[in-house]
């Protein structure tokens, strides 16, 4: 082989090496409207410590300002969002859109949404917010009860695999917050066999600050942020007072939680053994 091909080799490969190496691009601009359509679990994570809010501080710590559209209503399923999508979406012309849909569909039983119907749906809000210029960020519903093994869950598994289908035939990123969700929690028990309650939820489903963070950190890796840049965002979450009665920031939750996990016990439970302790 020549010097010159020689040279024309290294000289690609430390191309290819660097391009690895370059941070992925960050998706939303400057001046992007972001709609969050969803139920009460998008309703509440619109509050000071919620995850539209930690997405949105994150991309502002990250050099990108862009508004905020809530459109979480609380017992919501996939008809009504999409009675409501003109409305509550595509008029207020966003460029991005994450939906943020199924709980209710299967938790609601009998008052819920089949999986056919469903089916039918999603499929029309991806292709009118897609028809309207939107890029649509699909989100897996989250759990139905931290018990993978629930009856509602083992449902909810059909209609997250048909979201994940949809998302390759409509070209829409996935971001895969059920697996993220079921990942954290088998990695806590695994650690603490022991832990009873719930971890990343106040009641099986709403999210609490660790679940709310897993949430918006799901989305930002999907929006191309990076580990570190996430981890800049931190700094702005940690001046952000989750609404727990007893102000903690987020690293002062989280070493609560790492105490409560060491105790084999959800926060609320290490809380009430706490005040509990003191009252003796």
């Amino acid at each position: 082989m020549s010097r010159m091909k020689n040279m024309h080799v290294l000289f690609g490969s430390i191309l290819l090496l660097t391009a690895s190496a370059l941070p992925a691009q960050i998706t939303v601009k400057n001046g992007d409207r972001i709609a969050f359509l969803g139920d009460s679990i998008t309703q509440q994570g619109n509050g000071s410590s919620g995850y539209l809010n930690l997405v949105m501080s994150a991309l502002e710590a990250n050099g990108i300002k862009a508004v905020k559209i809530p459109a979480g209503i609380s017992g919501h399923k996939s008809n009504q969002m999409l009675a409501r999508l003109d409305r509550d979406v595509i008029q207020k012309k966003p460029q991005i859109m994450t939906l943020s849909c199924g709980v209710n569909d299967v938790w609601h039983g009998k008052r819920g949404v089949s999986l056919e119907d469903y089916k039918k749906n999603i499929t029309q809000i991806v292709d009118k917010a897609k028809g309207a210029g939107i890029k649509v960020y699909i989100l897996t519903s989250t759990m139905i009860t931290e018990n993978p093994e629930h009856a509602n869950n083992k449902k909810l598994a059909a209609y997250n695999d048909f979201l994940r289908t949809l998302a390759k035939e409509k070209s829409c990123t996935l971001v895969d917050l059920n697996a993220d969700m079921q990942k954290q929690i088998a990695a806590v028990k695994a650690k603490h066999p022991k832990i009873k309650g719930n971890l990343l939820t106040v009641d099986g489903v709403h999210m609490n600050p660790l679940g709310n963070i897993m949430m918006a950190e799901g989305i930002l890796r999907a929006f191309g942020l990076t580990d570190v840049q996430i981890a800049k965002a931190e700094n702005t979450w940690n001046r952000r007072f989750f609404n727990q009665g007893i102000g903690l920031n987020i690293e002062e939750y989280k070493a609560l939680s790492r105490k409560a996990f060491q105790a084999d016990q959800s926060v609320p439970d290490y809380l009430k053994s706490l005040v509990k302790k003191d009252i003796q």
